[in-house]
């Protein structure tokens, strides 16, 4: 019995095996690939005859995702017309880039699913695959969403290929480096890991494609969705990996020893590990001068704590410390919160909810019509809320005061995760005042000190404390005095450039 068992268990993998082998019938093959792909009316079966060896053969590509002109000069014209061409023979010369033979019919079903044609060619041993892709994509523009004054105005595209190379024409050099993935079960995504081999942190990079080649998922469409498999802490309000549309700042930050992973079909890449202050950040930054980098900076620290703890503070201040409020300013308060009927938390809630919605229908909206309903309607819904006494014309200023601190962090994600943590201190405030406003701070800080990125320190340069790298963090100092790269990205080699610079006269 057991005999008949593994002989019968053997001949089930053989059968298994050859069913996965393609035929020398050439009529078969075209069956196969025909009941693969059922009801796919962009499957094109192109038959004809080689001149070289009067064979006959079935080129078959989808017309929607392969470049047409590419398969009549360089496939079809040479086989056709051109002696000398027969696949079979060692003289093939088919004028392409990548030319490949496979006898798997998975490999076969993922190269057309590719872009790439394959030719079948009958009592042949096996499938050429010819690198023939051309998927819809748009032109090189500038990102919508992280625009520059001072820097290069060009932003990733959805084609990976394309990515790739715009990050590489910032770094011509080497060491440059990229390993390639495939994630996802049904729609397969090549993700492509760039960094600089003599520079990033080899175990964070082991890190990082351990984290990925574990992903279980039948499709990753976006750099947001991978982010959201490979990050620390999903639970976190705080992004732990930094996605940008910008080659310019994904190849700085390649340079400062991070790694950059490349979505195919994404417009935006992934830069880790990163710290708290990445996200506030700009290319802008390292265009300026220092001293104006500096003040803008600062500005968005200022920024951060305004636009979470600004409403909170003063619902703590209307509701339990009333009495800090000079007399004159008491009065004002008073006289514009008399016809209120709601507490001041109810109040706040109301004003924030209705922003955060003008600001969601400002995005989803066309860009014209977009920017009318954002203005015209703040304007409007505030004014007619004081008029009906609804809110008060504090409050109005504190919602204003709030949004345009939350307006100015450069990174969408990170002034996402400040309009979430608004809420709660909001609702602490409202229970306990001033001390419900520190505990919930110490809560945020403890979170923020927790936190990793790809296993390095999310707080740093803060928590841990390295002073070296307060160079740029808070502040930004001249280029020439930032001789060393980041300790946060675990880069092997720190030195990145000298202090050589002219003295100018000093007559």
């Amino acid at each position: 019995m057991k005999f008949f068992r593994k002989y019968n268990k053997q001949s089930n993998s053989s059968q298994q095996q050859n069913h996965n082998l393609i035929s020398s019938d050439l009529m078969a093959n075209i069956e196969e690939i025909q009941s693969i792909f059922c009801e796919t009316p962009d499957l094109v079966v192109r038959k004809f005859v080689i001149k070289a060896s009067q064979r006959q053969a079935a080129l078959i590509y989808l017309s929607g995702i392969t470049d047409s002109q590419v398969i009549y000069n360089h496939v079809l014209k040479p086989l056709l017309f051109e002696k000398g061409t027969d696949p079979n023979e060692k003289d093939l010369r088919v004028s392409l880039g990548q030319i490949k033979e496979s006898k798997l019919w998975h490999e076969i079903e993922s190269a057309i699913l590719n872009g790439e044609c394959v030719l079948f060619v009958e009592n042949g041993t096996g499938a050429f695959i010819y690198n023939t892709p051309l998927f819809p994509k748009r032109s090189i523009e500038e990102s919508p969403v992280e625009s520059s004054l001072l820097g290069a105005h060009v932003g990733f595209t959805e084609a990976g290929g394309d990515n790739v190379a715009l990050i590489r024409n910032y770094i011509h050099n080497r060491e440059l480096k990229i390993k390639e993935i495939t994630v996802g079960k049904r729609g397969k995504s090549k993700l492509s890991i760039l960094y600089l081999a003599d520079v990033a942190n080899q175990e964070v990079l082991k890190e990082l494609e351990d984290r990925i080649k574990i992903i279980d998922v039948d499709a990753v469409l976006n750099a947001g969705a991978l982010a959201e498999y490979i990050e620390d802490d999903p639970y976190s309000p705080f992004p732990q990996l930094l996605v940008t549309e910008r080659p310019d700042f994904a190849a700085s930050e390649i340079l400062q020893g991070r790694i950059v992973t490349v979505v195919d079909r994404s417009p935006s890449v992934i830069i880790g590990p990163v710290t708290f202050d990445s996200f506030f950040k700009a290319i802008d930054d390292y265009s300026a001068r220092w001293m104006v980098a500096t003040f803008i900076r600062l500005m968005r620290y200022f920024g951060f704590f305004i636009a979470i703890f600004l409403p909170a503070i003063y619902i703590a201040i209307i509701s339990f410390h009333v009495d800090i409020i000079p007399l004159k300013l008491l009065l004002s308060l008073g006289e514009s919160r008399e016809r209120i009927p709601f507490p001041p938390y109810i109040e706040a809630f109301i004003m924030e909810l209705t922003l955060e919605m003008l600001r969601e229908a400002g995005i989803r909206l066309p860009v014209r019509i977009g920017q009318t309903v954002g203005i015209v309607g703040g304007i409007v819904i505030g004014q007619a809320a004081v008029e009906a006494g609804i809110v008060s014309n504090i409050m109005v200023i504190v919602v204003a005061l709030t949004a345009i601190a939350s307006f100015i962090i450069p990174n969408y994600e990170m002034g996402s995760a400040i309009r979430i943590i608004r809420f709660p201190m909001m609702i602490i405030a409202s229970f306990f005042g001033f001390v419900g406003i520190i505990v919930g701070f110490m809560i945020i800080i403890a979170h923020f000190i927790s936190l990793e990125s790809l296993g390095m320190p999310y707080g740093s340069p803060f928590a841990p404390l390295r002073f070296q790298d307060w160079k740029d963090a808070l502040i930004r100092l001249p280029q020439w005095s930032i001789q060393k790269r980041p300790l946060n990205t675990g880069a092997v080699q720190l030195k990145k450039a000298n202090s050589n610079r002219p003295e100018g006269d000093e007559t």
